[in-house]
């Protein structure tokens, strides 16, 4: 995901991509301009936000069983939100990336939840919860798990996310300070503010009357014809495993479990709508969120948990992280942009031992550099 992870965004490429204002300047290749946004959105959303598997090290740990209805629901906003819970302890709640579920964290939940007690919970438009039909925004995941953090979970937490999660409970944990006791980050989406960048223009401003009421019409129904085209490409479980193939080191941790986990939300009525809505919306403006604006109101302990062989968001971005943050501590693993699924031994006791650390210098204290840096 990836974030997916993941337009004016840089999440799972690093790539920024955007569209051109006024009429004569932006306008005459805005068709053209979009597709590609759309195009190359798609493919790395997909490939991204869809590395979510096990390996050879991972057949030895526990692995959530898979359960067709899902775990436990919160209602939410009228919205019915899928979680899992397990364990007993200081809660730590995880979230997953773009394209993915709860079920992404498969072998994780099962040995954190030897310690503490987790959650990890299914975004609005993802997983097993509602697939609803309304306008997404980076503003609506933020204010979703603010809202579990407050009703379900009820006390201070950890959160930890990946791509599009990760940015989610960046966002958060500057919303909800008192909530948050420390941050994990894995191949986090998001992007930093280009100084050198003309303000954003408000969607009424950006266009005259004639694009409002010919161009943008077309735009959009260009958009929705390419878009539902990917989308049924995109859920067919032969080219999930195509997809998945492609972007894993070994091939043969691509299972049925994996390709069914992602292909069963699919077939939700709604699902092709919310695709479209996150794509063509969502996506295309994320650039007004930027990692340093949020990083500059967190107050709490922050972890890198970085896989350094993710082809869309590098090991420089976790450095650059770092350097704006000081609070920080970076652990490089071994790993693409899921490196919890793809080598959850490794992340486990990366993060296990991390979280040591927050209990033994108390929240909100600055955390102690883990004697592991790299693995």
């Amino acid at each position: 995901m990836s974030v997916a992870s993941a337009a004016a965004v840089r999440s799972a490429s690093g790539r920024r991509c955007g569209v051109g204002s006024g009429l004569n300047g932006g306008n005459k290749f805005l068709m053209m301009q979009r597709r590609d946004i759309v195009t190359k959105g798609i493919a790395l959303s997909v490939c991204s936000s869809l590395l979510s598997s096990s390996n050879g090290d991972a057949q030895g740990l526990e692995r959530l069983p898979f359960k067709a209805d899902g775990y436990n629901f919160w209602t939410w906003r009228g919205r019915r939100i899928h979680y899992v819970e397990q364990g007993e302890g200081q809660p730590i709640v995880l979230v997953h990336g773009f394209g993915a579920s709860a079920f992404h964290w498969r072998y994780n939940i099962p040995e954190l939840a030897k310690k503490y007690k987790v959650y990890a919970v299914d975004l609005l438009g993802f997983g097993w919860s509602e697939k609803a039909l309304v306008e997404y925004d980076a503003t609506i995941w933020m204010e979703q798990v603010s809202d579990f953090l407050r009703e379900v979970v009820k006390s201070p937490s950890v959160l930890v996310g990946n791509s599009l999660g990760g940015f989610t409970t960046l966002f958060t944990a500057t919303e909800l300070p008192e909530l948050v006791r420390g941050l994990v980050l894995l191949n986090s989406a998001g992007q930093f503010g280009d100084p050198n960048a003309p303000p954003p223009i408000e969607a009424e401003e950006e266009v005259g009357v004639l694009s409002r009421l010919l161009v943008r019409p077309i735009k959009e129904a260009f958009q929705r014809v390419v878009l539902g085209f990917l989308f049924w490409q995109a859920k067919q479980p032969a080219r999930v495993e195509k997809v998945l193939k492609s972007v894993y080191k070994d091939p043969s941790n691509v299972d049925d479990y994996l390709i069914s986990s992602i292909t069963a939300p699919t077939a939700d009525p709604n699902a092709g709508e919310v695709y479209y809505r996150l794509m063509s919306r969502f996506m295309a403006n994320q650039s007004r969120y930027t990692l340093d604006r949020l990083l500059g109101k967190l107050s709490c302990p922050l972890l890198l948990l970085w896989g350094d062989l993710d082809p869309w968001v590098g090991p420089s971005k976790a450095a650059r992280i770092k350097e704006f943050y000081k609070n920080s501590t970076v652990v490089n693993l071994q790993a693409g942009h899921c490196p919890h699924d793809e080598a959850p031994e490794q992340f486990n006791a990366a993060l296990l031992q991390w979280l040591d650390t927050l209990e033994e210098t108390g929240t909100g204290g600055k955390s102690a550099e883990p004697s592991l840096q790299a693995v």
